[in-house]
Formats: structure tokens, C-alpha cells, sequence
């Protein structure tokens, strides 16, 4: 049974194997030792709230499209963050992670470009000081562009980062590197990954310990245990600890906690 731990500044391996850390994930990953981890498969926030278009409302329906208000969960997190301190951010996070990977482990980071004030914010910044193997791009099924300025984006990146002993697990190097999987619509977490994008992942890769620092609504532990992996979840928003709680335990009515 998949229990909440808040974190209290230390880490233990076995006490947080399958279950969910509610803490800032940076915390989180600079107290867990070097090389613990085989597999991340995260997608932090998009800072989306930094925005020129003024299509998305912090818990409002006062932006261009009525549906989209972030939900209360993205309180805790300061989504409106100057660009050059979200990308300063997520370098830190990402230092973090490929420090506690094991040396033929691999970090699957998803992140979305943006285009503000007329010009692209091209996330892959983040990751060009680390060892990059490869871009796969995610193609959604379906958006909405109110700017007649540029076409209609229905791609996000997932960056492969991993060192020269990482390998895909027997056939896995079938698939291409672009894939086409429909969002996740039924659930009420903002920005949930599909569950077909994480098991596609998680069948593609050999290690057995899986850790998400911005687990969500729990989508990567939920596909780790099909799979009969162990995973370790990090969220710092309470809201969405107890919903990914829910969910891994397979509650009925998680949808609604």
C-alpha cells in the first residue's frame, strides 16, 4: 500500500520505495546519494503562467480560453517565474538527477517550447550541458492557438539523457523517435502524462527503480507497478500527494479526492 511521507530533510532508500515524498524535489534529490536510481520519467511545470498571450488564469476562467484556469494544486508551485530563473531552476534539477542515476541508468525529461512576446523559448537550453543521446517528440492529438502569429504547436520534447552504458531494453529501438499519443482527458490534475506515453517508456527501458520528482497525479508509479517496477514519487503540492495516493491504491473514486 502506497503511503505519503512528508519529507523531513533526510532519505531513506526503503522507506521511500513505492511510496510518495511530499517535498521540494530539489530538497528531495540533493539529500538521495549518488547513483541510486535506474530510470527518471518526469515533466516538471512549464511556467506556464509566465505568459504574453494571457490564455492561462491562475484559478480564474478570465484568459482567452474558459477552461484555462490552473487547478489549486499549482498553488504551491511559483509558475510565473522570470525565464532566466525557471531555466536556472530546472538546471539545478537536472544536475540533481544525473547525479543520482546510476551509470546505465537514464532520465526521460519532458518539457514543452513556448513561444513568447514573438520568439521561441526553446526549452532544450535546460538540457545542452548534460549528456543529451537523444530528442523524442511527442506528438498530442489536438490544441488550441489563439495567435495568428505562429501554427498550431501539438508537440512537446522528451530528452533522453543518459551516459554511454545506458541501453534500450530488446527491442525497444522498434520505435521511432517521434510518438503520437493522445492527452490524457479524464483526469484532474492540469498537465497529466498519458498513461500510454509512460508505459511505452517504462517497456522500453531495463531498470527497476523509477523516480518521478514532479509525480503529479502518479501516472509514472501507476505504470511502473503494471510493469512490476518500484518507483519512488516526489510532489510538493499536498493536493496532488494525496490524489496520486488515491490513484496508485487504485481507489475507485480517486478522481474526485
Amino acid at each position: 500500500m502506497t503511503r505519503i511521507i512528508n519529507f523531513s530533510g533526510s532519505f531513506d532508500m526503503e522507506e521511500a520505495r513505492n511510496n510518495i515524498l511530499c517535498g521540494d524535489c530539489l530538497s528531495v534529490m540533493k539529500a538521495m546519494p549518488d547513483k541510486c536510481i535506474d530510470i527518471i520519467i518526469t515533466s516538471p511545470p512549464y511556467n506556464l503562467l509566465n505568459s504574453t498571450g494571457n490564455g492561462l488564469k491562475l484559478n480564474t476562467h478570465t484568459g482567452k480560453w474558459r477552461n484555462a484556469a490552473i487547478k489549486e494544486g499549482y498553488n504551491q508551485y511559483n509558475d510565473n517565474m522570470p525565464y532566466h530563473e525557471y531555466v536556472t531552476w530546472q538546471k539545478q534539477c537536472v544536475a540533481e538527477m544525473v547525479r543520482i542515476i546510476k551509470d546505465d541508468g537514464a532520465i526521460f525529461y519532458n518539457n514543452k517550447n513556448r513561444v513568447q512576446n514573438g520568439l521561441i523559448q526553446d526549452r532544450g537550453e535546460i538540457v545542452r550541458d548534460f549528456p543529451l543521446r537523444q530528442i523524442i517528440t511527442w506528438k498530442r492529438r489536438g490544441a488550441i492557438n489563439f495567435n495568428p502569429g505562429y501554427f498550431l504547436p501539438t508537440t512537446e520534447q522528451i530528452y533522453l539523457i543518459c551516459r554511454k552504458p545506458f541501453k534500450l531494453a530488446k527491442g525497444a529501438n522498434r520505435y521511432t523517435d517521434v510518438w503520437e499519443i493522445a492527452q490524457e482527458m479524464r483526469n484532474p490534475h492540469p498537465a497529466p502524462f498519458p498513461e500510454e506515453l509512460i508505459d511505452r517508456i517504462v517497456q522500453s527501458v531495463t531498470g527497476q527503480v523509477i523516480l518521478d520528482p514532479f509525480c503529479g497525479s502518479g501516472t509514472t508509479a501507476v505504470s511502473a507497478q503494471k510493469f512490476g517496477r518500484d518507483f519512488i514519487m516526489i510532489e510538493q503540492s499536498m493536493k496532488y500527494c494525496r490524489l496520486a495516493e488515491a490513484r496508485i491504491n487504485n481507489q475507485e473514486d480517486w478522481r474526485n479526492v
